[in-house]
């Protein structure tokens, strides 16, 4: 017989609600670590839904046991009630979504309110007849959800910029020098994970965009050894803007974390004696799953807190000199966290999802995007299926920026080109920043006016009067140049050349909000409708059959994709710009460049000043060194870029596995401020095996 919908959901809406918020911590808590890092559109979206349904459904669900009256067959329902609140409270890895959640704290202590008076009064109402055992149960449990709940809100606003600024106004920074033997048998990761905690205060303090502390010694260091310890900062900080790790390694914090898994096992103890008569079997059993889902998930809430680096921290700091001795001096802390580091790996094996690297650092990729690429691909027949429905539907501008980007792993050569830039500027001294620690040089202009050429050194002309402009500009012309030169015998340094030029476009096209200056979309979309124009009527080479399907299902098809045949139409393509935009002549450039570099003029020339400078880069001699050039001009360039970009929209990209201009942000502040080295030089780094390497959450 078949079961109709709305009956059973009649019947048994309070269990498939409650049981659907417990689902949903659940996925919280396994899913919300995704987001330090790269993670599938899918995983990515169920976590979306999950953070939305697992507040609404709670809220909902008590709502409607607080408006309506309990049933004499479902005489538990109303024990239900401090679950959800404590669902409310959500799992300690997850708090905010986005930074604006933390901003609305004011708004979630109402909530806070009106869900735990609904919540009295539910008890109040309909658990009396339930028998002492579970009276008692039912206040322990309300008394756990009120507190996690109201420590969920507590972690918002301490999570919110003014807070932060706030808490180094009354915290001093904080020097951890508790360091013993048994460091020097540390991972790397583990290691700078905890020097991090030490110079965390410059992280927080760049973050708010407060002032420098002058009472701190200045220090010049190499940026070379600073990636790793600059991933540990902003894992830190991604903890305190979208995690409750603010409130948790507090001694309140620990406190929680030792009262609701006891008082949550004493519920379960008393509703195990008391007595079930009158109950349906189906309110026990759900009863059991809600208790028994709430031990383990506070367990391992517990078990996190504990075994955690910010406990390190803590414990540093403290003031109880018999806690720190007991816990780190004889090495009971760093045990038990060996221990759960261990007991995680052996999850994670099991669960197919091992993984060398640690779960706290940065991806390590950057996006990509190519004009070129794009511009000979879009609106060609025979396209992907998806990007004409996308088209009729109205998102094509959408389609193009996902369809036609990639991603691609940051080289060692990229690392180092980058490192050799800031060390050579040596960007720490003041005379590259200005007092509030803002970059103070033109982009490209250093590495440009460094070059012993006028010719080269007047090439800051052409790069624009808005930094995205320039962007643009040096972007075709870098492609022209790779396209025309002799350097293919420096293909490390090509490669390096192309990713960086296509990562500022990527920034450019896919997240303008993290480049400084105004927007120059209208100029992009204007320079590629030029650039479609030029590459219009250029005969393509026949697909076989196999080739069209795959483009006809091909859901991206970003630079690096097919990267053989993508690099010689990029470069057929750039040698037809190059001869159909010739640059323009010194008297032409003096007569037109005031009216036609204009940022609101849609007849910029940019492809012309593109061609002038590959020009004036293919005439000279060794085009090696040219080269060399290149990357020193985009390192200028993302060094720029990480400077002069708003602290906020660091900030709000950490909760999408942050940004190669944030790391490197962060390592100027470092270099302006104050060096973290200092209390490296009597401990320094372990050598490790490659092999040595542990994951860490």
């Amino acid at each position: 017989m078949a079961v109709n919908p709305l009956d059973l959901w009649n019947h048994w809406a309070i269990q498939i609600l409650v049981l659907l918020s417990l689902a949903l911590q659940v996925v919280l808590l396994l899913l919300a670590g995704i987001r330090r890092g790269e993670a599938s559109l899918v995983l990515k979206l169920l976590l979306w839904l999950a953070y939305l349904l697992a507040d609404s459904t709670a809220i909902y669900t008590i709502g409607h046991l607080s408006l309506s009256a309990t049933a004499d067959r479902h005489q538990l329902v109303a024990f239900w009630a401090p679950f959800l609140l404590l669902h409310l409270g959500g799992p300690d890895n997850i708090t905010a979504y986005s930074l604006q959640d933390n901003e609305l704290w004011l708004r979630h202590l109402q909530t806070l309110t009106v869900q735990v008076l609904g919540t009295a009064y539910v008890l109040y109402k309909h658990i009396a007849g339930n028998g002492s055992l579970v009276v008692l149960a039912s206040i322990l449990m309300f008394a756990v959800g009120v507190v996690k709940y109201g420590e969920r809100t507590w972690a918002l606003r301490r999570g919110n910029m003014d807070s932060i600024r706030g808490s180094l106004k009354k915290q001093p920074p904080a020097k951890h020098t508790h360091f013993h033997p048994q460091d020097q048998g540390l991972g790397k990761e583990e290691f700078q994970l905890r020097r991090a905690h030490t110079s965390f205060h410059i992280c927080k303090r760049a973050i708010v965009d407060s002032s420098v502390d002058t009472s701190e010694k200045l220090g010049r260091k190499r940026s070379s050894h600073m990636w790793l310890l600059m991933e540990m900062e902003l894992s830190l900080m991604y903890d305190i803007l979208y995690t409750k790790a603010a409130v948790i390694h507090t001694w309140y914090g620990y406190c929680i974390r030792l009262f609701s898994p006891l008082a949550v096992a004493a519920s379960l103890l008393l509703f195990y004696f008391s007595s079930k008569d009158g109950h349906s079997t189906v309110d026990v059993v759900v009863t059991y799953v809600l208790l028994v889902g709430a031990l383990l998930l506070e367990t391992t809430s517990l078990l996190n807190a504990l075994g955690s680096t910010w406990t390190f921290a803590y414990l540093c700091a403290t003031r109880c000199c018999w806690l720190r001795h007991t816990l780190l001096c004889s090495g009971r802390w760093d045990r038990l966290r060996r221990a759960l580091v261990s007991l995680r790996l052996l999850i994670r094996t099991t669960t197919g999802r091992s993984s060398r690297r640690s779960a706290r650092r940065w991806s390590g990729t950057m996006g990509q995007y190519n004009m070129l690429h794009f511009c000979s691909l879009c609106d060609k027949p025979g396209g992907p299926l998806l990007g004409r429905l996308a088209k009729m539907l109205g998102f094509k501008e959408l389609w193009d920026k996902k369809h036609y980007s990639g991603k691609t792993q940051i080289s060692k050569r990229i690392e180092d080109e980058v490192n050799n830039y800031i060390d050579l500027l040596d960007l720490h001294q003041d005379k590259k920043y200005n007092k509030l620690g803002v970059y103070r040089n033109r982009w490209t202009e250093i590495p440009l006016q460094r070059y012993d050429e006028e010719v080269i050194r007047n090439l800051s002309d052409l790069s624009g009067d808005e930094f995205q402009e320039g962007i643009i500009v040096w972007h075709i012309a870098t492609d022209i140049f790779l396209a025309r030169s002799g350097v293919k015998n420096e293909p490390e340094a090509v490669e390096a050349v192309r990713a960086m030029s296509n990562y500022m476009m990527f920034l450019l096209v896919e997240r303008p909000y993290m480049l400084p200056g105004l927007s120059q979309y209208k100029l992009y979309q204007k320079t590629c409708e030029k650039l479609v124009e030029a590459e219009r009527g250029t005969p393509h080479p026949r697909k076989g059959l196999f080739t069209m399907l795959k483009d006809l299902f091909r859901l991206r098809n970003g630079p690096n994709s097919d990267s053989r045949l993508m690099l010689q139409g990029q470069q057929k393509f750039a040698n037809i710009i190059f001869e159909n935009y010739g640059p323009l002549s010194p008297e032409a450039l003096r007569r037109e460049a005031p009216r036609l570099s204009s940022p609101r003029s849609p007849e910029a020339p940019r492809l012309s000043y593109a061609t002038s400078i590959a020009k004036k880069l293919l005439n000279r001699e060794p085009q090696i060194s040219l080269l060399q050039l290149l990357l020193k001009v985009w390192a200028d360039i993302l060094v720029y870029a990480a400077n002069r970009c708003s602290r906020e929209y660091h900030a709000k990209q950490l909760s999408d596995g942050g940004e190669l201009t944030t790391v490197l942000w962060l390592m100027m502040e470092h270099l302006h401020q104050v060096s973290p080295y200092e209390s490296l030089i009597a401990h320094p780094e372990p050598r490790i095996r490659p092999d040595e390497s542990i994951n860490l959450k």
